[in-house]
């Protein structure tokens, strides 16, 4: 047992160690978020080879708490990282709406399916009869 924690600790010592260089060396931040996520399992590597070692159990609420520590932290770093492409997550004026197919040479009735969103072509026909009538 004791050549196996010697060969797992040295792989955790040697991946912490690399972490941190990527953490020093960057050159971007999500390179740095990923050595600092590839530390935090190294931490939780090593308290899992301390907790397997000594025959400890009280150190799994730790483990467990660490780890959700990292991946909330990664989610977190790579939600603000991300970016949306032009446009996304924009709420458009009809007005633009029309502009925009004109400019695709789409007419608006095909885009949408009618004058309005979701609206079917036989609804179309049916409100301009109404109209007519009136």
């Amino acid at each position: 047992m004791a050549v196996v924690v010697v060969v797992a600790a040295a792989l955790v010592v040697s991946a912490a160690l690399l972490a941190l260089r990527r953490i020093e060396k960057g050159p971007s931040m999500l390179d740095r978020a990923l050595g600092l996520d590839l530390l935090t399992a190294s931490l939780v590597g090593a308290i899992a080879i301390e907790a397997a070692w000594s025959r400890r159990t009280e150190t799994i609420p730790i483990l467990v708490a660490l780890s959700l520590v990292g991946f909330v932290g990664s989610v977190v770093i790579s939600r603000f990282v991300a970016r949306e492409p032009d446009g996304d997550g924009e709420v458009r004026s009809p007005e633009e709406v029309a502009a925009q197919a004109r400019a695709a040479d789409v007419p608006r009735g095909e885009q949408f399916g009618g004058d309005h969103p979701g609206e079917s072509d036989e609804a179309e026909g049916d409100r301009r009869e109404r109209r007519n009538r009136s």
